[in-house]
């Protein structure tokens, strides 16, 4: 069994859809006038943006003008979190989140306390998840804003963020969501859930990359962060990518429940076949509280980057964490959050599929990886006597 590439971080970026380039690709040679222009082809692209924003909306129950297309997840996250902060200054200075964000987050608010704001990073429990009841304890007179990642990109744990919107809404407090993980894969309903802001990008879905947007509900008190011509409704200044519109609204149309249970399915094998490994552990929420496309597991003994770049050469493409974070030597800060000690997070490895991941292609990863994991066991001092251990259990 050889495969030109096995393709298992998608949590990083995923394959863009054919149908989704097809459907991009007038706008650029035939369809390419701005969308600001009163002419035919300007005229032709900003029915092709405002087509596009109704997609969006409806796929979250929300209004058409309530969605702001944006560059990507990161743009849409500092859009939210430095324009509330900014906006609403006059009602209070106090920001919560958790210490399991996006570092776009985190680093966002670090710089949000050198502007003079303070923030409350929430604990989170073994599986990533907030508990309400902290968030409670933490709201002040002063707070205005909280912002919870729903999807975590790491570990796959999907917060309860109906649960959390309730306790905002009865505060008074705005409710933000990073969802660009989760986005198409679990239900996201700005009315049900009480969200007020909600972050989507378009290339962890099968999307182009550059583009997404940002969900702000009617009433919410925000600011433009970016100035300039005026575009999309004067809250986002800057010629819209019209073909990375298209291509976001085109691949939200092809998502379906029967993909979300083909990944799960691959998933729930792989979590599986791993686990039979001897010294692993599986990091994050179980069963329909996890992404249906993470797996995220520990290995004692070795090093995550070791497995990977061994993965690597035998063509399977895998992560030690968050895309934003694999070129570093330091233990994600997501497991350590978790519990884990620095030790075993050292030994984390990240598996992500998509809708195009193949039985064939998890089968070949289950025969492989073992392989790899008892090849680096044999050459470290930890893992010899982890092996050791394991064969007088056995």
């Amino acid at each position: 069994m050889r495969f030109k590439e096995v393709y298992l971080d998608n949590g990083a970026t995923t394959m863009a859809d054919p149908k989704v380039v097809e459907a991009m690709q007038p706008y650029f040679t035939k369809y390419y006038g701005n969308p600001s222009s009163i002419h035919s082809f300007g005229t032709k692209a900003r029915e092709a943006v405002e087509e596009a924003r109704i997609v969006i909306a409806k796929s979250i129950n929300a209004s058409p003008d309530e969605i702001i297309f944006t560059s990507g997840g990161t743009e849409s996250n500092n859009f939210a979190l430095c324009s509330i902060a900014f906006s609403n200054k006059g009602k209070g200075s106090h920001i919560i989140t958790t210490k399991v964000e996006h570092k776009c987050i985190l680093k966002t608010c670090k710089w949000l306390e050198e502007q003079g704001f303070k923030v409350t990073y929430l604990d989170v429990n073994p599986e990533g998840f907030v508990n309400p009841d902290a968030l409670e304890k933490a709201i002040t007179k002063d707070t205005i804003l909280f912002s919870a990642i729903h999807g975590n990109n790491e570990i796959g744990t999907i917060m309860d963020i109906e649960a959390l919107g309730k306790i905002c809404r009865k505060h008074n407090v705005y409710f933000h969501t990073d969802a660009c993980q989760s986005y198409t894969k679990t239900e996201i309903d700005v009315k049900k859930q009480n969200i007020d802001l909600v972050s989507l990008n378009a290339h962890k879905i099968h999307g182009p990359k550059g583009v997404g947007a940002l969900f702000v509900r009617k009433g919410v008190k925000i600011k433009p962060w970016q100035r300039g011509g005026g575009q999309e409704r004067n809250m986002r200044s800057g010629t819209e990518n019209v073909p990375g519109i298209v291509g976001f609204a085109e691949t939200v149309k092809l998502a379906s429940r029967k993909r979300v249970e083909h990944m799960l399915r691959l998933r729930d094998k792989l979590i599986k076949g791993i686990l039979e490994i001897p010294g692993t552990k599986l990091n994050g929420a179980k069963g329909d509280k996890r992404l249906c496309n993470n797996v995220n597991v520990c290995f004692k003994g070795i090093e995550g980057e070791a497995i990977g770049a061994l993965l690597d050469q035998k063509l399977i493409c895998s992560s030690t964490g968050s895309a934003c974070s694999a070129k570093e030597l330091e233990p994600s800060y997501v497991l350590l959050a978790i519990g884990i000690s620095h030790e075993d997070a050292n030994g984390s490895l990240r598996l992500t599929l998509s809708r195009f991941t193949t039985e064939e292609e998890i089968d070949y990863t289950l025969k492989v990886l073992p392989e790899v994991v008892e090849k680096l066991r044999k050459i470290s001092p930890f893992g010899k006597a982890l092996d050791f251990i394991a064969k007088k259990i056995s």
